[in-house]
């Protein structure tokens, strides 16, 4: 998955624009920039929550086309103080998205990254919306002997690529569930390190880190999946053709960090509740009828549960004593 995905020459992220409806899928950014610019305001209330630091990492992991910082920084621009604070790093492997976050944050001179090891120390504003499902699982299947990993390997014809039990119990048996046959699973060892080494950040500098994507409370079967032009397809074919994703441990995650965290709340519930219903009725108050039908049917598309509002999860990570982020809770004010 890791190769298939991200191999320098051959790797799916490195050669494709996969984004919108010419490519392979569409983020909740691409949507409507009622998403970018509700997180904008929760960054920036996060920012003041932390004592308005004079300086601060406002980082985002697989920022796309950098649509969701342009709404969000463009929503924000009346915030005193927070824009001047800001100092804007990008983790991005895909030299054709950091050509499109160039433009669409033109004149905010961001500075981009391989790796979040490489953004500087300091204050965190991180965000990461649909980056953790792309990282590299490992699967198992539980038999009479125990825990055995699943792996990809080739057929009788030396060509095809196929799905066998390695030989053996794996020795990644102690971090996966109670042992019952027939039982699968999957494990994120990228994304628990990654969750540690922002936990690890945020204990040392200080700040907040907010994680979006889809998934459950905890780990639950098999869910690596691949989609090619907006369609499911098959694992193995066409690898560094094809997204592969993998539905989001989030207890897993949250855990990691070592850090406090609250959620992982519903997509759906955590928009509304940061005032995702006034935001689309003020763009309506001065829209014409098409573009009212546009923003009801984008709006439906982040918070129905039938669509993106059950099925993605928000998880706030942070470390300023005593203060509840928005959109975790109902009796937190709204920050629009």
């Amino acid at each position: 998955m890791a190769e298939a995905l991200g191999h320098p020459r051959f790797g799916y992220y490195r050669k494709a624009l996969a984004l919108g409806a010419a490519g392979d899928f569409t983020t909740a950014p691409e949507i409507s920039q009622m998403f970018g610019e509700l997180l904008g305001a929760w960054l920036a209330e996060r920012w003041m929550a932390m004592g308005r630091p004079s300086s601060v990492r406002l980082v985002e992991l697989g920022p796309g086309r950098g649509t969701l910082l342009a709404d969000a920084l463009r929503a924000t621009r009346g915030v005193a103080g927070f824009h001047a604070a800001l100092d804007l790093h990008l983790v991005e492997i895909s030299e054709r998205l950091r050509a499109a976050q160039a433009t669409a944050l033109a004149g905010l001179a961001p500075t981009w990254h391989d790796r979040l090891d490489d953004v500087p120390d300091g204050p965190l504003l991180l965000i990461a919306n649909e980056f953790f499902d792309a990282l590299p699982v490992r699967q198992f299947v539980c038999t009479a002997q125990g825990w055995i990993e699943r792996m990809v390997g080739l057929a009788g014809d030396g060509e095809t690529l196929r799905l066998a039990l390695a030989p053996g119990r794996t020795p990644f048996a102690a971090a996966l569930p109670e042992a019952v046959p027939g039982r699968q699973a999957e494990l994120c060892e990228a994304g628990l390190a990654l969750a540690a080494a922002i936990g690890a950040r945020l204990r040392r500098d200080g700040g907040w880190a907010l994680i979006i994507d889809y998934g459950f409370d905890a780990t639950s079967g098999l869910s690596l999946q691949a989609v090619r032009q907006h369609r499911g397809s098959d694992i193995l074919d066409r690898p560094g053709e094809t997204d592969l994703s993998a539905h989001v441990d989030f207890t897993g995650l949250a855990r990691a960090t070592g850090m406090p965290a609250f959620g992982p709340a519903g997509q759906g519930d955590f928009l509304r509740r940061v005032g995702i219903i006034q935001r689309a009725e003020a763009l309506k108050a001065r829209a014409t009828l098409s573009q009212r039908q546009s923003i009801d049917a984008a709006l439906a598309r982040l918070i129905d549960p039938d669509q993106m509002g059950t099925l993605f999860r928000v998880l706030a990570v942070g470390n300023t004593p005593s203060s509840e982020p928005p959109g975790f809770s109902d009796s937190f004010p709204s920050t629009t």
